[in-house]
């Protein structure tokens, strides 16, 4: 064999212009398909009448449970920062395999971060739709707003979705790891998070056998520190530190776990599951 065929091919250097294309290529794919908007629009309407009811209902029958409503209305309003960052990325993955793209987009000169970042930042673009509606919804029906949280707001919902990240890319790292039939990860991760991460009750009112695992999910202190806010006990930089210090650590674990899974899936072939 000749050297030419012999010589490994030169990996191209890093573009933004081919993650802005990752990007375009989804924003067209939901633009142009009416019901994609669903996860956008009914969802958080959806979460915010089920959980705004249950809240006003029992502030009616009780009268010190009043501060049932804002609790509920808070914790799933957050909580769609991380729910709606991790679909959306992780559904942007799985369109590649539903549409049988996968094999099209492995041939182009496209890295593996460039295609992670690329949903990273379609995931916003759907995060800030998806506020929108769920702020709109809550603030026409109960006359609540996320600025009853105040300045917290902001570190809260940076560590949501560093957290919606880190999952989302895990559970890419499976699909491409387990093929399609771990899509039911994609879905159930979130709800498991959501049942044991103390979104609307503190940590002490989980079964005895479930609450060292919560207190030690990063979700876990940034509701804590939500409901603090709403009770004027200041901002709790403590939980938002520990918070904040697991969501860095979990995002860095998945990013090199997806781009590793990535460049297996590309170099053993896997893309025939896809094909």
């Amino acid at each position: 064999m000749s050297a030419i065929e012999t010589a490994p091919l030169a990996r191209p250097d890093f573009s933004w212009l081919r993650v802005r294309t990752v990007v375009r290529r989804h924003g067209y794919v939901l633009w142009r398909s009416p019901h994609r908007w669903f996860e956008i629009v009914v969802f958080p309407v959806v979460d915010v009448l089920l959980w705004g009811s249950l809240g006003a209902f029992v502030a009616q029958e009780n009268e010190a449970s009043r501060a049932s409503a804002p609790y509920l209305l808070a914790g799933i309003m957050l909580f769609a920062f991380l729910f709606q960052t991790q679909i959306a990325l992780s559904t942007g993955f799985m369109e590649e395999t539903w549409t049988r793209n996968l094999l099209n987009m492995m041939t182009t000169p496209l890295r593996e971060i460039e295609y992670v970042l690329g949903l990273a930042v379609y995931g916003l673009a759907k995060l800030a739709a998806a506020i929108t509606t769920v702020s709109a919804a809550a603030f026409a029906f109960y006359g609540f707003g996320l600025g009853e949280v105040g300045w917290g707001l902001v570190p809260i919902a940076t560590i949501l979705v560093l957290l919606g990240w880190a999952a989302s890319f895990l559970m890419v790292g499976l699909l491409l790891r387990y093929g399609q039939s771990a899509e039911i990860l994609v879905w159930a991760s979130t709800f498991l998070l959501l049942a044991i991460s103390g979104v609307f009750n503190p940590v002490d009112a989980l079964p005895g056998a479930l609450q060292p695992v919560a207190r030690n999910l990063p979700t876990t202190h940034v509701f804590n520190a939500v409901r603090a806010l709403l009770d004027d006990r200041g901002i709790p930089w403590t939980d938002l530190a520990i918070a904040g210090t697991g969501a860095v650590v979990l995002l860095a674990l998945s990013i090199a776990y997806v781009t590793r899974m990535l460049a297996g899936f590309r170099r053993r072939g896997y893309v025939t599951r896809y094909s």
